[in-house]
């Protein structure tokens, strides 16, 4: 596989990454921060768009992952899918734990 074909999976393991929360919380009924809130990305959004964004991301997500030729018998492939997904998951847990303080 090319270089960009990991770099593909790292994306897609980001995007995936930021699916759940929104997912979650948009399903619970809850609001919860997208990139539309006002103010930009402190804000809170409906859940209905919350679970709009969370799709958009699913889908964006398996684009890259299908761009990236995505294997389990490749260790490479599994390492660099999981650093995007541990890398978002850990930026979001950080950016999100002060929601309530703003």
């Amino acid at each position: 596989m090319e270089w960009y074909h990991y770099f593909s999976g790292f994306l897609g393991g980001a995007f995936l990454a930021n699916f759940v929360p929104h997912f979650v919380k948009g399903i619970c009924g809850d609001k919860f921060p997208t990139p539309f809130a006002k103010p930009h990305g402190k804000g809170l959004s409906s859940p209905t768009l919350n679970v709009v964004w969370a799709l958009f991301n699913l889908g964006i997500g398996y684009l890259f992952f299908r761009f990236s030729r995505f294997s389990f018998q490749d260790n490479l492939s599994l390492i660099t899918s999981f650093a995007g997904f541990a890398i978002m998951s850990l930026s979001s847990s950080k950016r999100f734990a002060s929601k309530h303080k703003e």
